[in-house]
């Protein structure tokens, strides 16, 4: 496999026009809310941040359901698709949020359209810029992929529980190493399930929202 260095300006635009989207329907979301000081609102980057972020959020959750869901979604994917770590933490709000069945459905239900935007965008313009980063971990997986075509989701499965690989890598590497999206979408809504489960239990919730004391 050659390396490939270019990366042409159009599947820049094509990125730009991606974050541009996203960033609109957050702008949608933001003006349909109530009137107050949303300086709150930013990426949790730690449990402080996130704690300040859930008590501000629970008071909209049962007026603005709708709207802290579309919000919630439209980070988490835009996260997902563009790589940007933090997503444990988005997780963790969605348990303080939404409890612990709810949490875990909307965890997997943004991770996995997260998951599969980042295919998407890999397969459009993603394959100088998986060349570049991570060389080695592509000829790894994609003699792996080659050798598992016959049992591939399968293996696509043990990647998604086990650290192998990391998540990140498997999203934009998949479509580069032909892994076909049906694959790629079951491996991930399954197996993501069992870390998005121990996330939205952790005991942090309990500092992080008093009612789950008693779940």
């Amino acid at each position: 496999m050659a390396r490939e260095d270019r990366f042409p300006a159009w599947e820049a635009a094509l990125l730009a026009g991606v974050a541009a989207v996203f960033a609109a329907g957050l702008v949608c979301v933001y003006i349909s809310m109530p009137h107050s000081d949303y300086s709150f609102l930013k990426l949790p980057r730690n449990l402080q941040d996130l704690k300040v972020l859930t008590d501000h959020l629970e008071d909209y959750t049962s007026d603005y359901t709708v709207q802290v869901l579309v919000g919630y979604c439209a980070v988490y994917i835009f996260m997902q698709t563009f790589m940007i770590p933090g997503t444990i933490f988005m997780s963790l709000l969605a348990g303080a949020l939404f409890g612990q069945l709810g949490g875990l459905a909307l965890v997997v239900f943004a991770a996995t359209a997260g998951a599969s935007s980042c295919y998407f965008l890999s397969k459009l313009v993603g394959k100088p810029l998986v060349f570049s980063l991570w060389p080695d971990k592509l000829m790894f997986f994609q003699k792996q992929v080659a050798k598992r075509r016959e049992k591939l989701l399968n293996y696509m499965l043990f990647l998604r529980v086990t650290p192998t690989l990391p998540n990140t890598f498997i999203n934009f590497a998949s479509p580069i190493v032909d892994v076909p999206y049906h694959i790629f979408f079951l491996a991930t809504a399954i197996g993501l399930i069992p870390a998005a489960y121990v996330t939205v239990r952790l005991d942090s919730f309990h500092f992080l929202n008093p009612r789950l004391e008693s779940l």
